[in-house]
């Protein structure tokens, strides 16, 4: 084996962890926020907020799966949905089990299960702003993947 080969294998190793940490940072920055009311869920009522108050939002998850892959309106709402966050400095992730995320976000809940493509972290008002450390590291893992030009990092959510 050469020496190519070993840091190879040690990036990929390295990209698997960070992956798996940041999964269970965004489970555990999901449950937080849902505790503090800070979640706003479902494409168009995350659209809504964004227009209302963008300063508001620290964070976007879009989710899909292969059964809306080949769904263009939601690929087009998820385009536009990027190009807002990337605007206005808002860190977005990709996660690929939606039904996870569902039962993440609606924990709890009777009735219909809420529409999890679009999830959006927001906390009071800037003058007194939310943080949690789950947050923190989420940033720092959109910052490093940035660096390394993957725009929107997919996330995998740990088992349960």
């Amino acid at each position: 084996m050469t020496l190519e080969e070993i840091r190879g294998q040690e990036n990929a190793m390295e990209h698997v962890d960070r992956v798996q940490s940041a999964g269970a940072a965004l489970q555990e920055l999901l449950v937080a926020a849902k505790k503090q009311e800070y979640l706003t869920v479902g494409v168009y009522e995350s659209a809504k907020v964004m227009n209302v108050d963008p300063d508001s939002v620290a964070f976007c998850v879009l989710a899909t799966d292969e059964e809306y892959e080949c769904d263009i309106a939601l690929q087009i709402h998820f385009t536009l949905i990027q190009a807002f966050c990337f605007d206005n400095d808002i860190n977005v992730v990709r996660v690929n089990d939606i039904e996870r995320l569902a039962d993440l976000v609606s924990a709890g809940e009777s009735g219909e299960p809420k529409d999890a493509h679009c999830i959006l972290v927001h906390g009071t008002p800037s003058a007194n702003p939310w943080k949690d450390p789950a947050l923190d590291k989420l940033s720092l893992f959109c910052e490093e993947s940035r660096s390394v030009y993957d725009w929107v990092p997919t996330i995998t959510l740990p088992e349960r």
